[in-house]
């Protein structure tokens, strides 16, 4: 078992009785530049077939993705949850897109359903982790953790106890047992009494020298901090006051909060006790947010959930408190929440044994916990793990920073240093991770120039976009242990994404994003089956007539007639080598007839579409079985030629001769 620091005990036996997507680019409908040319959009001919009641998975996955790019969370939501509807299995991104999609439509009800089966498919995935609010505590902590970073045990500290570091002017004040005087009985040390130090320009310090005034008695004094003007200190002392020494009724003198004015020549004088102190419990280690309005302390005070609590108390202009508050149950455990500290940001750090770590008492981070606080809006606190080095296996406590310097400063009775407890430092220093990629086209994998890449936040906050240049490459220097998503867009082309966080050190990180054409041109001789994307036209074994999935890809071929009334189509069906030659011509025939006459009976006008089977006598491969009606092709290689054609014969007046 580690060693425990007799100080920090102090601080807990005698005080506690123990011691947390705006799509800009959007595809854009045909302009007029073009009306002198024909252009097929994918995207508007899904629509069509979707909203005459046709079904499948593939229908509905890109028209949610449609709407979705575009932030069109309604009617994303809309095809999302008929594809969901289809009890299909589906890649665990499409219940992640329905759950924000629901979100946008304020249905959170349902979002929250559908982040939970997220969760469930991808329990791995961060996203539903947060969600849920499980997070792996040693992956989060490793993640929270920083390598690239020294930290570095101060020239000042004693074979004493040393802790508790806080900036005033040019100086550090904390506390210390190294100012000799009476011992405190627990572990044969003197009591603890504040002290300052005098910070150099070159980085060293000066002489370390009790703090002048009359805040140091004969018991322990720790803890400081200052008010945004310099004017008053608010300190940690036993329940010592004007030369009385009290205990409560089962013997133990607690710890209670003071406040101290600063007098013209320099020294900390005129004690006042805060109202709320008491006999029964106690009241210590006090931080104030960055105006001076709220001051945070911990305590062990009626209402307490644990063994002590972080409650926040408001500043009145002459510097006396209000009435004190639980910060509730999302930053309080059960266990010890002690060492407050409010940094200029807003954001929370304490100590606490209620939360996982990597050993006793660890530093744990609250963002943004002040300004919820000013709104009395929520009580809900995300908490985080600050990681190795500022946590280890030994105590870790009193945390504080300077954002402006760059300087922090934590106390820990880490093995290696020179006392029980010590003050160590390091500088904040910033993690760039480069980020490079290119914007491929999803066929080709060709790069595709001037696409735009967009570069978003882990919310969906637009941060920077992009045009990439002839060689598609796109790089952006991000932060480390951040979330972030990059899509690539471009007029005439599907976008895609990446969602991704950095590591908590710069390594490579390389993303490919590959777009698809959605809006084409097309020309007389041009087949509509590779334009739109339609695999081969099943038909039952040795039958004809068009099946119900067959239909709904006849479907797009409708909807591209009936836009382009001028357009003929000369309809083409073949099969594998398998079978006589004569048996193929004849059953392709008929089916190219079929679809043929599906498409008449839509509506189409016969003198606009021919039709013709071609059994096995084109082959777009090797894969023949003449003279034996074998072949060592695969199945996969054989499908090749099992295809549908519809060969556009004219349109606008132009043919294939032309």
């Amino acid at each position: 078992m580690k060693r425990i620091s007799k100080y920090i005990l102090l601080a807990f036996v005698v005080a506690f009785t123990s011691s947390v997507f705006a799509q800009n680019g959007k595809i854009q409908s045909v302009k007029d530049d073009y009306r002198d040319f024909a252009y097929v959009k994918t995207s508007e001919v899904l629509l069509e077939v979707a909203e005459k009641g046709y079904k499948s998975a593939d229908l509905f996955q890109k028209l949610g993705n449609s709407f979705y790019y575009q932030d069109k969370m309604e009617e994303a939501a809309k095809w999302y949850g008929e594809l969901m509807a289809m009890d299909e299995v589906i890649e665990p991104e499409y219940y992640f897109r329905y759950a924000l999609a629901l979100k946008g439509i304020e249905d959170y009800e349902g979002s929250d359903k559908w982040m939970k089966k997220f969760n469930e498919l991808k329990p791995e995935d961060l996203r539903g982790k947060a969600f849920l609010s499980k997070v792996d505590y040693r992956t989060s902590i490793e993640a929270s953790s920083r390598d690239d970073i020294e930290v570095i045990n101060l020239d000042f500290n004693t074979e004493f106890s040393d802790f508790g570091a806080a900036e005033y002017e040019n100086e550090i004040v904390f506390a210390s047992a190294s100012g000799g005087g009476r011992k405190y009985r627990w572990n044969e040390q003197p009591y603890l009494d504040l002290f300052s130090v005098e910070k150099k320009e070159d980085g060293s310090f000066g002489e370390v020298k009790s703090l002048e005034g009359d805040v140091n008695t004969k018991f322990h004094e720790s803890s400081p901090v200052f008010s945004p003007n310099g004017k008053y200190m608010f300190f940690t002392r036993n329940n010592y006051f004007h030369s009385k020494y009290k205990e409560d009724n089962t013997g133990i003198n607690r710890l209670q909060l003071y406040r101290a004015s600063l007098s013209e020549d320099g020294s900390w004088d005129d004690i006042h006790k805060i109202h709320f102190n008491s006999e029964d419990y106690s009241v210590a280690h006090p931080t104030l947010n960055v105006t001076g309005s709220r001051l945070y302390f911990a305590s062990d005070m009626p209402g307490t959930y644990g063994q002590s609590d972080i409650f926040v108390v408001d500043v009145n202009d002459d510097g006396t408190l209000g009435e004190p508050e639980n910060l509730g149950s999302s930053i309080n455990t059960e266990g010890k929440e002690t060492f407050p500290f409010m940094n200029t940001n807003g954001d929370l750090y304490f100590s606490s044994t209620g939360f996982p770590g990597l050993g006793g008492r660890d530093i744990f981070k609250s963002e943004g916990v002040d300004a919820k606080v000013e709104k009395s809006s929520s009580r809900n606190f995300p908490i985080e793990n600050v990681g190795k080095p500022v946590n280890s296996v030994s105590d870790d406590f009193a945390y504080y920073e300077n954002l402006v310097t760059k300087r922090v400063y934590f106390s820990s009775n880490r093995e290696g240093g020179k006392g029980s407890d010590d003050i160590y430092t390091f500088e904040i220093t910033e993690c760039k991770q480069l980020v490079t990629g290119t914007v491929l086209d999803i066929k080709t994998n060709e790069p595709i120039p001037n696409a735009t890449v967009v570069l978003f936040d882990g919310e969906g906050n637009e941060i920077e976009r992009k045009t990439v240049a002839e060689d598609a490459v796109f790089e952006f220097d991000l932060a480390c242990k951040t979330e972030y998503l990059v899509r690539g867009e471009k007029e005439k082309y599907t976008s895609d994404e990446k969602r991704f966080a950095t590591p908590s050190k710069q390594q490579d990180l390389e993303l490919q994003l590959f777009l698809e054409i959605d809006e084409q041109q097309i020309e007389p001789c041009d087949d509509l089956a590779k334009v739109l994307d339609i695999p081969i036209i099943y038909f039952d074994f040795d039958k004809s007539n068009v099946r119900y999935d067959a239909e709904i890809e006849l479907q797009k071929v409708l909807a591209v007639l009936n836009k382009y009334p001028t357009m003929h189509i000369d309809i083409r069906s073949h099969t594998d080598c398998r079978g006589t030659a004569s048996y193929n011509e004849k059953l392709s025939e008929r089916r190219a007839k079929s679809t043929r006459q599906y498409l008449i009976d839509k509506g189409i006008s016969s003198e606009r579409l021919t039709a013709k089977g071609y059994g096995e006598s084109r082959l777009v491969n090797d894969c023949g079985c003449e003279p034996t009606n074998e072949s060592s092709c695969s199945e996969e290689e054989h499908q090749l030629n099992r295809r549908s054609e519809f060969i556009i014969t004219s349109i606008d007046g132009k043919t294939c001769d032309d």
